[in-house]
């Protein structure tokens, strides 16, 4: 039994005394060695991000201009997409790995997660420092560098994500630097200050911003000194910083080096309104990135950070905002206040600017990661003000830090359960227990790394074989060089297993073994799929059996390569004597309910059809594959097969068929539109709106139609009646471009062309569709008939302009035509509106020779029929009108009506 410390000769005390101080005052430095340690032990875990091979690229393009190597000087890095992505941080990697000679892609794969991960952790130290520097407790620094670690989704980052992480790393960096600038208020320390800011703007011209709140705060300073040489020295140490900031700037950036102005025009640009368009689910609807809604950063930062860092950062910045106003004056001074309202600034600011300019936002809040630096210190104030002011108390102030520290255990916990694949955390703002209910609200893995996860689980569960598994190649390829030897490449039949994302692809399959050793808040991330009998489990192999037996109990309802059975909602496709080749297949059921209502959320933005598919299996000589068609399965589906390339289905269908799930049917439907309507040329596809029952699509339909005529792609304008509709890239055209092949939206069984285009909800003018130079038809949506009764009531108790086949009604902005007693026959042919402007010069230049505006128009496009009447109200132009002369004409026939409308002076 050890003695008591009084007992101890002094000398053993004091020795004790002095690992305690050295443990205390070292306790960041050491807190961060450990995280290090750690992490390169996991480093190795993480999949390779799609960004990666792109940022090396970056990296390369700008060390070949700066070499001078003619491919990248010729271009002058002017015309390279990526010209304005820094490579501050990207170089130096891309110089360690030439300078260590490194080929393999595992090596080069590793040290690059390793020294992103390193500077993510100088990152943290700079977190406890400023902290520390702060709030004078080493123990509230110590969160700090908790709650800065312990944020499940930034720590995976840190390793695979070289773009977004180092910027936070180098921000936080910058405000440690900024505290000590201003501090030690010395030349040297404000040159450093601007080197880095340099560098951070060179990785993001977002790092800009902390330039105007550097300078105003020097400004500050120099209104507040009281001598001249503090005004000299205030001056000198400010003008070398932006001196140091411009200058780190230009040498760190290539591209700006030909033309400064035109790099920070162009990259202000891209920041403002990325070009980039990334469909993304988000809370069940998937939408296209630049409509994504105001709160969509706020909404990702708040259900994906730890709770106790979300309630210790408002909680801090209440505490700011509660100081501010009881000491107003004391912001104006170099004091811990002042620089707490630029942290509260650095997180508000930019969410703000974010909202209010509607910027391009995808991926989660990845892109925002740097707002975490100024929302960890914040809630590290939050606590150091609850410490403090709330509970001063001893035995509270206690009770506070435990309960701290607990939800500080409890996310090291969490990210403990989810590794590898920290960067799906969702904490309990949302639902974690409902089983897929987050695969159907947010995209998980949207960069797909957890198939390195994947292809290792296999190895892990056949020591010793070599296995041929479908799966992306760049994963395989930053394994170790032992495990790639174990990963040939798969070619179709040969294939063993396929590593697949689960969503949408018609549950269940008793094939599927689970890729991970866990599951992920009851949502598998990732499955892999025995294609054999032999790698299935004796469960697996029984089910499938038992699904045979029951579905040639009944009839196919499609014969083709495979027999394609329907038993309630399961679709079972079967080939007999299935050679091994014949099993490299891919089968696809579109589904096109009658409802679009009865879609769910996410596919709302695809429209009209939800797609299923399923690769068949070999088991007992034939081959097989099932698909779960969901509930609300109504109305049409075409149902295909298709080759693999790879691991992907790969070209045409080898057969395509329809079948209705009730009636009238998809083809009876349109059976019934041809009688109706002919296709406008020989060579041309039938094309119907249907808009009966709730439905808002475009039937396309072609009878023996060629191989070469379903692999053309078909013209689909959309004109809205409200150009605010429009997405904001398209509003210059003034028109919705929704191209597609027929391919994406139907299929060709039988020989004939069939395709299911969903339209938009907005209202729409016209619609303008063809192939090429093939044929083009027009159509128009049928007018509303409660509008055209509207519009027939106002003019009840008014004198038409003018009389003749239909009365005209001139108003301020429209021309009305009417006629009482009206058939089909009477609106078939074509109208005319020639518009004659007081000036000239308020036509377009092209028609100012012909002195009119040419408004022609088919009657359909403005109005229609109702109760026995036609009505069609035609939109004048804003500027002053002279005459207008309209009327009818025919093809061969000439002027079948003409009015002429003058102004009444």
């Amino acid at each position: 039994m050890l003695p008591p410390l009084r007992h101890i000769p002094l000398p053993m005390a004091g020795r004790r005394q002095a690992a305690l101080d050295f443990l205390i005052t070292r306790s960041g430095l050491l807190s961060c060695a450990l995280f290090l340690l750690v992490g390169l032990a996991l480093a190795g875990d993480y999949g390779i991000g799609p960004d990666e091979v792109n940022q090396r690229r970056i990296a390369e393009a700008n060390l070949n201009y700066v070499l001078g190597r003619a491919d990248s000087v010729a271009a002058g890095l002017s015309l390279y997409s990526d010209r304005t992505y820094g490579v501050a941080f990207e170089l130096p990697l891309l110089l360690v790995e030439r300078a260590l000679r490194l080929e393999d892609p595992y090596q080069i794969h590793r040290l690059r997660l390793t020294l992103t991960h390193l500077f993510f952790i100088i990152g943290a130290f700079c977190c406890y420092r400023l902290a520390w520097r702060l709030f004078d407790n080493r123990l509230i620094a110590i969160f700090a560098l908790l709650l800065y670690l312990l944020h499940p989704r930034i720590y995976a980052h840190s390793f695979f994500n070289s773009k977004d992480l180092p910027f936070l790393t180098l921000f936080l960096v910058a405000l440690y630097l900024l505290e000590r600038a201003f501090r030690r208020d010395t030349i040297g320390a404000f040159l450093l200050l601007g080197i880095v800011v340099g560098l951070l703007t060179n990785l993001r011209i977002m790092g800009a911003m902390l330039l105007p709140a550097i300078i105003a705060m020097r400004g500050l300073d120099l209104f507040h000194a009281k001598t001249g040489a503090e005004r000299k020295g205030i001056m000198l140490t400010g003008g070398l910083f932006i001196l140091a900031a411009g200058l780190t700037l230009y040498a760190a950036t290539p591209y700006a080096w030909a033309n400064p102005l035109d790099y920070l025009a162009y990259a202000l640009t891209q920041t403002a309104q990325h070009p980039n368009v990334e469909l993304e689910l988000f809370q069940g609807r998937l939408l296209a990135s630049p409509e994504m809604p105001p709160h969509y950063g706020l909404t990702w930062l708040g259900i994906t950070t730890p709770p106790p860092v979300l309630l210790l950062g408002f909680v801090g910045m209440a505490a700011v905002i509660g100081q501010g106003m009881a000491r107003p004056g004391a912001v104006f001074h170099n004091t811990r206040l002042r620089f707490c309202w630029l942290l509260l600034a650095c997180f508000a600011l930019p969410l703000l600017a974010a909202i209010l300019l509607n910027a391009n936002q995808y991926n989660g809040w990845r892109q925002s990661y740097f707002l975490y630096a100024p929302f960890c210190l914040l809630a590290a104030g939050g606590l150091h003000w609850l410490a403090t002011a709330a509970f001063r108390q001893g035995g509270r102030r206690i009770g506070m830090y435990g309960l701290a520290g607990l939800g500080s255990g409890l996310a090291l916990l969490q990210m403990v359960q989810l590794h590898p694949t920290q960067y799906v955390y969702f904490n309990f703002l949302v639902d974690r227990e409902t089983p897929e209910y987050l695969r159907t609200q947010y995209y998980l893995d949207y960069w797909g790394l957890a198939y390195r996860e994947g292809l290792a689980r296999l190895l892990e569960r056949h020591p010793g074989e070599t296995l041929l598994v479908r799966g992306p190649r760049a994963q395989r390829n930053v394994l170790p060089a032992a495990a790639r030897q174990r990963l040939p490449a798969a070619a179709g039949r040969k294939a063993d297993y396929e590593l697949v994302y689960l969503p949408d692809t018609g549950q269940p399959d008793f094939a599927f073994n689970g890729g991970f050793k866990r599951r992920i808040y009851n949502n598998t991330l990732l499955a892999a799929r025995p294609l054999t009998a032999d790698r299935m489990t004796d469960a697996a192999v029984a089910a499938y059996r038992e699904i045979y037996r029951q579905a040639i109990a009944g009839e196919p309802i499609i014969r083709a390569d495979y027999a394609v059975y329907l038993d309630g909602n399961r679709l079972t496709f079967i080939k007999e004597n299935c050679l091994p080749a014949a099993a490299d297949a891919w089968f696809g059921v579109r589904i096109f309910p009658h409802s679009p209502e009865k879609l769910p959320p996410h596919q709302w933005r695809r429209g009209s059809y939800v797609p299923l598919g399923r690769h068949g299996v070999r088991l007992d000589g034939r081959c097989l594959a099932v698909i779960q068609l969901p509930d609300y399965a109504q109305g049409d589906l075409i149902l295909t097969q298709r080759r693999l390339g790879n691991f992907r289905p790969r070209g045409l269908p080898v057969w395509a068929e329809l079948y209705s799930l009730s009636r009238p049917g998809l083809g009876e439907l349109i059976a019934e539109y041809r009688q109706k309507e002919p296709a406008a040329a020989a060579n041309a596809f039938a094309v119907f709106l249907d808009q009966a029952e709730g439905r808002n699509r475009l039937l396309y339909a072609k009878q023996d139609c060629a191989q070469a005529e379903y692999e053309t792609r078909i013209t689909l304008h959309i004109y809205p009646v409200d150009l605010a509709d429009l997405p904001a890239d398209q509003r210059a055209s003034g028109f919705d471009n929704r191209d597609f092949l027929p391919d994406f939206y139907g299929g060709r069984p039988g020989g004939e062309c069939i395709a299911v285009v969903p339209l938009p909800d907005y209202p729409i003018a016209a619609i303008r569709t063809g192939q090429a130079d093939f044929w083009e038809v027009n159509l128009y949506p049928p007018a509303d008939a409660d509008y055209l009764r509207a519009a027939y009531a106002d003019l009840a108790d008014r004198q038409p302009s003018a009389r003749g086949v239909f009365d005209l009604y001139w108003q301020d902005s429209r021309l009305v035509y009417l006629r009482e007693t009206c058939a089909a026959a009477d609106t078939a042919a074509g109208f005319f509106l020639h518009i004659i402007p007081e000036d000239v010069a308020d036509l377009p230049a092209e028609r100012q020779a012909a002195g009119f505006a040419n408004l022609d128009f088919v009657f359909e496009r403005w109005g229609g029929h109702f109760d026995g009447k036609c009505l069609a109200a035609a939109p004048l132009p804003d500027y002053s009108t002279a005459a207008i002369r309209t009327g009818q004409y025919g093809a061969g026939w000439g002027e079948l009506w003409v009015v002429e409308l003058a102004v009444e002076r």
